[in-house]
This record gives C-alpha cells, structure tokens and sequence, in this order.
C-alpha cells in the first residue's frame, strides 16, 4: 500500500499445507536492501529458492554497479528471473514494494511468468485476494502518513485474514519511510 512518501508491505505468518497448518512464524516478506522489499506467495520451497536468487543477483549488482539496485532495476530482474524459467514456472507471485529517486513510492506485482503490474495505490496477492481487494478500496486513501498508512493496512490484512480460513496466525507489517523501516508484529486470528 502507497503513502505519502512512504510505502507498506504486510503478509499474514501462517504455513500450511491445504487445511492442515504446519507453522506459525513463516517469513514472506524480505528486505532486499535499504528501499527495496519483496513479498512472496505460493509454494514455500519456491519462495525460498526464489528469495536465495534474488539475494545472490542483488549482491551480484552491489558488486558490479558498487551501488544498491532500485525497486525499478529489481523488479525487471525479478521478471527476467521468472521468465527465463516459463517452461517449468516457479509457483510464485512476486510483489516488489520501495522508495525510488526522489522518495517516490514504488509498487508492481507479478505473475508466474514475471508480467508486471505497476500500480500507484495498493496491490494484493496470495490466497484471500478476494476479501482484501474489497477492503483496501473501502479504507484506503491517498497520501496517508506513515501511521495512518500502517493502521490501514493493518485493519485491512487483519480483516482480510478473519474471512479466509486458509490465512492468519498473526501478521508482520513493515512501513518504509526515507527514515527508515519500521516492522510491527500483529496478533491475529490463531485456530
């Protein structure tokens, strides 16, 4: 979700398998660098093959350019990563969410295939998009404040989770400003 000069990312913490939950501290969301963050869904040995990936060609850059990579370049390189393997996909859709030049907020999704979505509000993926679709263009407003902006997204994932069984077990949610992040750990729902 988009603020003003500001963006947040947040997924749910459960892990399981259909019905059946097999964790409750399951990491989704990872912080490539200092404006960038990932978030991943789908097939859990997928998001870890995928965040090892995308951390070893990140670092690569760091090397080679001597500089950090922008949301910008990192999500090109996420959709060239994905599309490269489209004959034996990685089940898995991708959400790249940072500040670029300037502190402009920057958000885009992506399929299996790595085709990009850009949107300048806010964007879901995972198992309850349905539910979370309806609730973030209820409570969602342009140029929220860093605090507002993580009470949004907050009341909407924390919502969204209620509505879908396969969801839930608590919530993480990080609010990248120029200042900084800021990760909050929110109790939710825990059958």
């Amino acid at each position: 979700m988009v603020g003003k000069d500001c963006i947040a990312i947040a997924s749910d913490k459960r892990f399981g398998i259909r019905n059946q939950t097999v964790g409750c501290e399951m990491q989704k969301i990872f912080q490539i660098n200092d404006r960038t963050f990932v978030g991943l869904t789908g097939l859990a040995s997928d998001l870890q093959t995928l965040e090892q990936k995308f951390r070893f060609r990140s670092n690569m850059y760091r090397l080679r350019e001597e500089r950090d990579m922008s949301p910008q370049a990192f999500s090109n390189m996420v959709s060239s990563l994905l599309y490269e393997s489209r004959f034996g996909p990685y089940f898995s859709e991708p959400v790249i969410a940072g500040l670029g030049e300037g502190n402009k907020p920057y958000l885009c999704g992506m399929d299996l295939l790595g085709a990009q979505v850009h949107t300048d509000d806010f964007m879901v993926a995972g198992d309850c998009t349905e539910a979370m679709y309806g609730l973030c263009e209820s409570l969602y407003q342009p140029d929220l404040e860093p605090d507002d902006l993580f009470e949004v997204l907050a009341q909407c994932l924390l919502s969204g989770v209620d509505r879908d069984c396969l969801a839930g077990w608590g919530c993480v949610v990080h609010v990248l400003t120029p200042q900084g992040v800021t990760t909050r750990n929110l109790k939710g729902r825990m059958d």
